[in-house]
């Protein structure tokens, strides 16, 4: 069986990055970004993509934590890019979209008071959707609330950023939305780990179609 393996190495004058990715892992990883609430993130996502992870990012965090956050989206997408290949014989998980469409993954996580929901298409289109969050995403964080913790002062628009890096460079429709839930940690955290899950339902093999691409196009 072929190996679903990808390392990408990303340079410029704002970050540098390192990313190993084996899609059929039993999602072990190695994170570190310098932002500790984003490596807790991307840990999670990880472990629910039962994907083995390995992400070294040094970036220019004395300017903002954004170039580092979106960059690193843009890596990992490049690395399941790769890693993925044809796509062929690959299915879609969870319900309410057409199970004759194997290629989209979708998934519900809860998160204590929060919902979140995430679905996936490698359709080689690429294509963020952002619900429920609008009033979230670019919240002013007051003084307090910096001081708080580190998951207030990780901006939810800071989380939107690496999942638009992600879905470019995947090159996938990637649907994430906030049912319901407002405590800053609760509600980033049910978006990673919905956004694993999804992950990996997507990437799981159907034997049924294995070595054919899921597709009337015949190309993806």
């Amino acid at each position: 069986m072929t190996k679903r393996q990808a390392t990408i190495s990303r340079d410029t004058k704002e970050t540098r990055i390192s990313v190993k990715l084996n899609i059929d892992g039993i999602g072990k990883s190695s994170i570190s970004t310098g932002i500790p609430f984003f490596d807790h993130m991307l840990t999670l996502a990880a472990k629910h993509a039962v994907a083995d992870i390995e992400l070294k990012c040094k970036g220019d965090l004395e300017v903002d934590a954004h170039h580092t956050v979106e960059d690193c989206g843009i890596a990992l997408g490049q690395a399941y890019l790769k890693a993925l290949g044809e796509k062929k014989g690959i299915r879609r998980y969870g319900t309410g979209f057409d199970p004759r469409n194997p290629f989209t993954g979708d998934a519900y996580v809860p998160m204590d008071e929060c919902l979140a929901r995430c679905v996936i298409d490698f359709s080689g289109r690429p294509i963020l959707v952002w619900r429920g969050l609008n009033n979230l995403s670019h919240k002013m964080v007051s003084k307090a609330e910096k001081n708080q913790d580190m998951s207030s002062a990780f901006r939810f628009g800071l989380a939107r950023e690496f999942f638009q890096g992600f879905a470019n460079e995947a090159r996938c429709n990637l649907h994430l939305e906030l049912l319901y839930g407002d405590e800053p940690h609760h509600v980033v955290e049910a978006l990673f780990k919905a956004f694993g899950k999804a992950l990996d339902g997507a990437c799981q093999k159907d034997p049924r179609i294995a070595g054919l691409l899921p597709s009337t196009k015949g190309k993806l």
